[in-house]
C-alpha cells in the first residue's frame, strides 16, 4: 500500500506565490490515461479557433486551453485509483474555488471521462445540481463534448428531456439531476458529483439527500464523490458549513483523513483580517483561471463600483470572486451595533459571567411557536465595569418546519450549545427559569426585563423558583425601545461591552434590520423577515435595566442551626 497525504502544510504561501496546492497523485499511470482521454475533450463554450491542417475552425480542446491546476486536479481524482486492487484510495474530493473559473465545465469533463474508463455495464454516473439552472450548467458542457467528436457520437446516446448520456454498448450513464425537482432516492451511482454544494447549506434535507445519492458507493470500491462549490452568498450553514469546516482542518493537518482531499483555494485568515483581496495583485489566490476564464480587469472594475455600497453588495462580490467568507450581514440597513460586534466579543461563558460580574440583569423575549425563546444576561464586570453578555435561546420544533429556509442555521447553533432545540412545549420556558434561578441563588439578579406580551408562563416559572415579582420588570417595545438600541451602539463602539463570541447572536445581529421613526429607531422583527431576533431583542430588555446603573447585587446568605 503506497503512503500519502492529502494535508497541504504552507498553503498560504503556495496560493501566494502560485503554486499548486493540489497533491500529485498516486498512480501516475492511471492519472495519465484520464488525463489523455480529458485533454481530447472539446470545449464547446469557447470560440472556435481555425485549423491549418483541417483548413477550417474547430473547437479547443481541454488540453489546448486549460491551466496546469486543471490537469492537477484531474490527476488527483483518477491518480489515486489502484488498478490491481480495484480500489479507489481518496474516496471525496472538495474543490472551493471563486466564480467563473469554469468549475462547471470541468466537472462535465470529468465526468464524461469517467463514463469513458468505466468497466462496468449499466453503471450510472451521478451529477447532482441544487437546481435546473445549475443542472443545465453541467448537463450542456457535456453534451457538447459529445457532439463535437464524431467518434464520440456515435459511442454516445444523449437524451436532453431527462438530462442523461447512455454509452450504447455498455449502457453505462451520465445522469445530471436538479435536486428540486428530481428524487435521487435509490441512486446506485458509483461516482457522483455534487455542484455549487454552498446551495445546499440551506437545505434541511440536504444530509439525507447526500446519503441516498452517494448510497451505492458501499458496494463499489472504485466510487468517488466531488463536491465543487463557491463560497456561499451568505454566512455558511448546514451541510456546506461543516464539509468546508471539514476540509480546511484536513488540508491543515489537524485531521489525518488521507481518503479526503480538499483543494480549498481561499485566502489566508491574516490577509482576510487586512482586507489584501481588495489588492488587483492578489486575485490570483482565489482564481487559478485568472487570464483565461476570468478577467483581472473585470473583476477591478466590478469591485471599484461597490466599494461605497452598504447593503451588502460588496460582501457577495468578493464571497463569489474571491472566496472571502461572510460573516455580518452588513446590510444598509442594518443595526449600526454590527459594524461593531464582532471586534468586540469575550471568549465568556454563562459559568464565567456569574465568577466575574457583581450584579446581572436578565432580558427575555419571544416564546411563540412560531419564533425562538431569547434570553440574554448583561453583567457589570468586578473591577473594570465593563459590561459582559451571554446569551441563549429555545426552538419548538416546529419552527424547523415552519421556518425551512433557517433550519440548517438553528441546528448549526444547536450543535454549538447556544440554542436548544425543545422536545415539547413548556421545556423551553422551564430551561430558561434554571438560568434565572441560577443568577439569583449566585446573589447577582438585579431584574429580569421581559416583552409585556405573553409574559404568562414565563411570570409563573419564574414564580415557581421563588424569584420575587418585583424583580421582574416589562419593558416597553416598539419606539421606547429606541433608547436601548441606541445605548448599545455606543457600549460596543466605545469598547464598554463584551457580548459572548456566539455564532448564535452574530447571526440574529446580522438579521436585524432598522426602521427610522420620528425621532426614534425600530428594530422589529416584521422588518427582518424570516430570520429571527428574539435573542437580539432580549438583550435589548436587558441593555435597558443595565443603563440604570444598577447597585452592585448584595449576596444572598442564608443561616442553617445545627440541633
Amino acid at each position: 500500500m503506497p503512503e500519502w497525504t492529502t494535508a497541504c502544510p504552507g498553503w498560504e504561501q503556495k496560493l501566494l506565490r502560485g503554486e499548486s496546492i493540489i497533491p500529485p497523485p498516486i498512480y501516475p499511470d492511471e492519472a495519465e490515461q484520464a488525463l489523455a482521454i480529458f485533454k481530447q475533450l472539446c470545449v464547446v463554450d469557447l470560440p472556435k479557433v481555425w485549423d491549418d491542417e483541417l483548413d477550417q475552425e474547430r473547437y479547443q480542446t481541454f488540453g489546448e486551453c486549460s491551466d496546469q491546476w486543471v490537469f492537477d486536479f484531474v490527476a488527483a481524482i483518477f491518480g489515486a485509483y489502484d488498478s490491481e486492487t480495484g480500489n479507489q484510495l481518496i474516496r471525496e474530493f472538495y474543490l472551493l474555488i471563486s466564480k467563473k473559473n469554469t468549475k462547471s465545465t470541468v466537472a462535465a469533463g470529468v465526468m464524461l471521462t469517467a463514463l469513458i474508463l468505466c468497466w462496468r455495464e449499466e453503471e450510472e454516473h451521478l451529477i447532482l445540481a441544487p437546481t435546473v439552472e445549475v443542472a443545465g450548467n453541467s448537463f450542456k458542457p457535456a453534451a457538447g463534448m459529445v457532439r463535437a467528436d464524431e467518434e464520440l457520437s456515435a459511442m454516445f446516446h444523449i437524451q436532453e428531456h431527462i438530462r442523461t448520456i447512455t454509452h450504447r454498448m455498455t449502457r453505462n450513464s451520465l445522469k445530471v439531476v436538479a435536486a428540486d425537482t428530481d428524487t435521487v432516492s435509490g441512486k446506485k451511482s458509483g461516482k457522483v458529483l455534487v455542484d455549487e454544494h454552498w446551495v445546499f447549506g440551506s437545505r434541511p434535507n440536504a444530509e439525507s439527500m447526500f446519503m441516498e445519492a452517494t448510497g451505492g458507493q458501499v458496494s463499489r470500491n472504485e466510487g468517488w464523490v466531488i463536491y465543487l462549490t463557491t463560497q456561499s452568498d451568505k454566512p455558511p450553514a448546514g451541510v456546506f458549513k461543516d464539509k468546508l469546516q471539514y476540509y480546511r482542518d484536513v488540508r491543515d493537518g489537524k485531521i489525518h483523513d488521507p481518503r479526503s482531499l480538499g483543494i480549498l483555494y481561499e485566502f489566508p485568515e491574516a490577509m482576510v483580517k487586512a482586507k489584501a483581496y481588495l489588492d488587483p495583485a492578489n486575485f490570483h489566490v482565489t482564481n487559478p483561471n485568472l487570464g483565461r476564464s476570468v478577467s483581472r480587469e473585470w473583476i477591478e472594475s466590478e469591485l471599484t463600483k461597490r466599494l461605497d455600497k452598504t447593503d451588502g453588495q460588496l460582501q457577495q462580490f468578493v464571497a463569489k470572486h474571491l472566496n472571502v467568507e461572510i460573516g455580518l450581514a452588513l446590510r444598509s440597513d442594518r443595526w449600526a451595533g454590527a459594524d461593531f460586534w464582532e471586534g468586540a466579543t469575550d471568549p465568556c461563558t454563562f459559568d464565567e459571567l456569574l465568577k466575574r460580574c457583581e450584579v446581572i440583569e436578565f432580558g427575555v423575549d419571544g416564546g411563540g411557536l412560531d419564533d425562538l425563546l431569547g434570553a440574554y444576561a448583561i453583567g457589570r464586570e468586578k473591577d473594570t465595569g465593563k459590561k459582559l453578555g451571554w446569551g441563549h435561546a429555545w426552538a419548538h420544533p416546529s419552527v424547523l418546519e415552519r421556518r425551512k429556509e433557517i433550519a440548517p442555521a438553528l441546528q448549526d447553533f444547536a450543535r454549538a450549545g447556544h440554542l436548544t432545540l425543545v422536545k415539547r412545549v413548556g421545556d423551553d420556558v422551564e430551561e430558561l427559569a434554571d438560568i434565572a434561578e441560577q443568577i439569583y441563588e449566585a446573589g447577582l439578579l438585579d431584574k429580569i426585563g421581559v416583552d409585556p406580551v405573553g409574559l404568562g408562563a414565563i411570570l409563573d416559572k419564574l414564580e415557581e423558583r421563588g424569584i420575587p415579582q418585583d424583580k421582574i420588570i416589562g419593558i416597553s417595545q416598539g419606539w421606547k425601545l429606541g433608547g436601548a438600541i441606541k445605548t448599545a451602539e455606543r457600549w460596543l463602539a466605545e469598547g464598554t461591552f463584551a457580548p459572548a463570541a456566539q455564532p448564535m447572536m452574530a447571526w440574529c445581529v446580522g438579521n436585524a434590520r432598522i426602521e427610522p421613526r420620528a425621532n426614534s429607531i425600530l428594530i422589529t422583527k416584521q422588518a427582518s423577515g424570516s430570520a429571527k431576533i428574539d435573542p437580539l431583542m432580549a438583550m435589548f430588555n436587558a441593555v435597558t435595566l443595565m443603563a440604570l446603573n444598577p447597585p452592585a447585587a448584595t449576596k444572598r446568605y442564608q443561616m442553617f442551626v445545627l440541633g
